[in-house]
């Protein structure tokens, strides 16, 4: 009976074992293309491309261009230089030798001077010579002096202006326009000019030759 009992009993239970993993697989490395780690600096092709020589055509390729590029740009400065307009003495644009200060400006008290050529009306004030443009600024028409009122009136609409050209009344919308002069002496040298503003020039001497420069217009002063 016991050894029936003994037969019977059950025996400890059994642990299973575990059974072994099978290995992680090992990363293979890649075969075929391989790949670089780049930086800021160029790549082989560019390299290749700066270390290849530059032939004798591509040079003077090169060459041919740029002396193409220099004859434009010296043909435009000529085209541009010779484009201004130029105007030589005598000539409406540029200067005008009235004479001497003691001929070419009227006395205080008389009439103005006109001179066709320069499109200038001669002017003596208590303050010095003025020349006048010709021109109304009203709507460009050739204005003239009465002596009966001792003013500049304009024929087409009315405009009126004192012998220093301030406006006095019409449609025009500011003073004369003047033009720049200068006394030279008789070296050809320059005494005085017109200042910014268009100020009458003091005769520095009768002697003095007064010059015209019709190339430089001083704007009246607008009025209202």
């Amino acid at each position: 009976m016991a050894e029936a009992s003994a037969a019977a009993a059950p025996g400890p239970p059994q642990v299973a074992t575990a059974k072994p993993t099978a290995a992680a697989p090992t990363a293979k490395p890649v075969t075929g293309h391989k790949q670089e780690l780049k930086g800021n600096g160029p790549t082989a092709a560019e390299q290749a491309m700066l270390q290849a020589p530059i032939t004798r055509r591509e040079f003077l390729n090169y060459a041919f261009l740029a002396s193409l590029g220099i004859f434009f740009v010296a043909l435009g400065g000529a085209f541009f230089v010779f484009a201004l307009p130029r105007f030589g003495a005598g000539e409406f644009g540029g200067l005008f030798t009235l004479g001497s200060a003691g001929d070419a400006a009227p006395p205080l008290d008389d009439a103005p001077k006109s001179n066709t050529a320069a499109r200038a009306w001669v002017v003596q004030t208590d303050n010095g010579v003025l020349a006048l443009y010709n021109v109304c600024v009203h709507l460009g028409c050739l204005y003239g002096w009465q002596p009966v009122t001792n003013r500049f009136e304009c024929p087409c609409h009315g405009s009126k202006y004192q012998k220093d050209g301030t406006y006095i009344e019409g449609p025009a919308p500011r003073s004369l326009d003047r033009f720049v002069i200068r006394f030279t002496g008789a070296d050809g040298n320059v005494i005085s000019e017109t200042n910014a503003k268009g100020d009458p020039l003091p005769i520095p001497s009768p002697d003095a030759n007064l010059v015209v420069d019709t190339g430089k217009i001083i704007q009246g002063q607008t009025h209202g």
